[in-house]
């Protein structure tokens, strides 16, 4: 009999619905069983990072090349999920849930992950609002008074779990903290699996942050026990896979061969690879990463990356998803607007022509303009799965050489890196982990990127446009006079957590893991 998980968060007005006795034996099944192997997967990555570090390049497998060669297609995807030509994402915050789910985008990716600051009230909260989402009695009245509600017609969800790194630091099973991504995961399959295959949709997920095809696999019998353990039937769970991070460019077959019978297809997770590739090559000798206004779609490494991921997924039938147009149009500037909406448009066109199956956005007011974009170039068809890419001949040193030609570092790329992930660490720790700077919409992976640069560039001692070699007394004069413009209660903690993932010599893999410590 496996023990109970003991919950060490608050009580709060949706404890009781969302963390049931039958809800947390669940999760607690799938913690036992799997938490292990999670372990060591996550010991493996370690592994493999230090045989980088001391000169390793990263390769093609060769005990997989059968699986890269073999003539095998994955699960067909079912009626609701075929067409998915723009996806809107964000949090689990009820207005926002309601707002994306009525925005006429074809999907809705709901957020626990990178646009999501976990604090205990978000967790719980999402999960109870999600399920009323299903059930379409989600409503929501702001301060001001202003009622939302759910249209008649809805994009589809899907549901971010947090990634196999994390923990639940609010739950505890044997002494042990609840994988994050097990109780983000199980909590919502529990209550809400059966429901949604009664109203004719499923589970559909995307799976963030994965560096193999092991913890693909580690996730593909998390979806077989779990569908076991509720009688359902097999193959219900639906997933796509976020190809976020750089060793899982390697594997991009063998992470869809994993997840077969339960695979959606893949995503160029565009902002958190290029920090993946950032913080995975980061001591290369002679390494030398741009301002990251420069590190745009069109670098070879990025057209490289992308173009393997649509011929990967069409050669076997799954979907190829484009990546997150980040850009927030004004309605106030008609000059912001234009040029917001000429830059999503460009980008559209372009992952509309390379082959994409459909595209991310972050707001609204951009869901018309991309299907708009891939109405015209698809017209009723809901995919183009047919396009195969063959010409496409990517290989290992076009993903991990990811040299700018012309790139150049400045004192203004430095000052916007310290400004955008100071503004974001401030609003992340007061319970937003989605947040407009710049127009552009910021979540933990373009503040990943920042601060990754930042990194970089003091302790490679770059050269900045102007002559001087970036250094820590640079960048701490620098952030000092960036603090001066910010007015936050958090600013001074968000200082703290900055300076301690630039200026030391160690490299922490993730922000999210050390700022989560100052959430409630």
């Amino acid at each position: 009999m496996t023990a109970e998980i003991e919950v060490l968060g608050s009580e709060l007005p949706e404890s009781k619905s969302v963390l049931t006795k039958e809800a947390l034996a669940f999760v607690a099944a799938l913690q036992s069983k799997f938490n292990g192997r999670r372990l060591q997967l996550l010991r493996a990555r370690k592994k493999r990072d230090a045989e980088i570090a001391a000169g390793a390049r990263y390769g093609f497998l060769p005990e997989t090349q059968e699986i890269r060669e073999g003539e095998w297609q994955v699960a067909n995807a079912p009626a609701d999920f075929q067409k998915r030509h723009v996806e809107i994402t964000g949090p689990t915050e009820r207005k926002m849930l309601i707002n994306a789910l009525n925005s006429g985008a074809d999907i809705f990716m709901a957020d626990f992950e990178d646009s999501l600051s976990p604090t205990w009230e978000n967790i719980v909260d999402g999960q109870a609002a999600l399920s009323a989402a299903i059930r379409r009695t989600l409503a929501f009245t702001s301060a001001e008074g202003k009622n939302y509600k759910l249209n008649d017609k809805l994009a589809v969800l899907v549901v971010r779990p947090r990634g196999w790194h994390l923990e639940e630091k609010h739950a505890r099973l044997n002494g042990e903290l609840i994988s994050a991504s097990l109780w983000d995961f199980g909590l919502y399959f529990f209550h809400n699996a059966a429901e949604l295959l009664q109203r004719g949709s499923g589970p559909y997920f995307y799976l963030p942050k994965m560096e193999s095809h092991l913890e693909a696999r580690l996730w593909n019998d998390v979806f077989v026990h779990a569908q076991e353990l509720l009688k359902l039937p097999r193959g219900s769970v639906r997933a796509t896979v976020l190809i976020e991070t750089l060793p899982a460019a390697f594997e991009m077959d063998e992470i869809l061969f994993e997840l077969r019978e339960h695979a959606a297809g893949e995503n160029a997770g565009r902002w958190d690879y290029l920090f993946s590739a950032i913080k995975k090559l980061r001591t290369r000798p002679g390494l030398k990463v741009p301002d990251r206004s420069q590190l745009t779609m069109t670098v070879p490494f990025m057209r490289a990356y992308t173009e393997l991921l649509i011929k990967t997924n069409h050669k076997r039938g799954a979907h190829a998803m484009g990546g997150m147009s980040p850009v927030i149009p004004s309605r106030k500037n008609p000059e912001i607007n234009n040029a917001a909406l000429a830059k999503v448009r460009d980008d559209k066109l372009r992952e509309v022509n390379d082959g994409f199956d459909g595209t991310w956005v972050a707001h609204p007011d951009l869901v018309p303009i991309a299907k708009e974009i891939f109405a015209a170039k698809l017209g009723e068809k809901p995919h183009q799965k047919e396009r195969l890419r063959s010409e496409v001949a990517t290989t290992a040193e076009m993903l991990q050489d990811i040299a700018v030609p012309k790139g150049t570092t400045s004192e203004a790329g430095a000052r916007n890196n310290i400004s955008v992930a100071l503004q974001y660490l401030a609003s992340w720790l007061s319970g937003n982990g989605a947040v407009a700077i710049y127009n552009l919409m910021e979540d933990a992976a373009t503040a990943e990127i920042s601060r990754a640069q930042l990194w970089l560039w003091v302790h490679s001692k770059v050269v900045l446009e102007d002559g001087r070699a970036m250094s820590a007394a640079i960048y701490t004069q620098l952030r000092e006079e960036e603090v001066a413009k910010i007015s936050s209660p958090h600013i001074a903690e968000a200082v703290k957590l900055l300076d301690g993932l630039v200026l030391p010599e160690a490299f922490e893999d993730f922000l999210t893991t050390g700022a989560y410590q100052h959430l409630p």
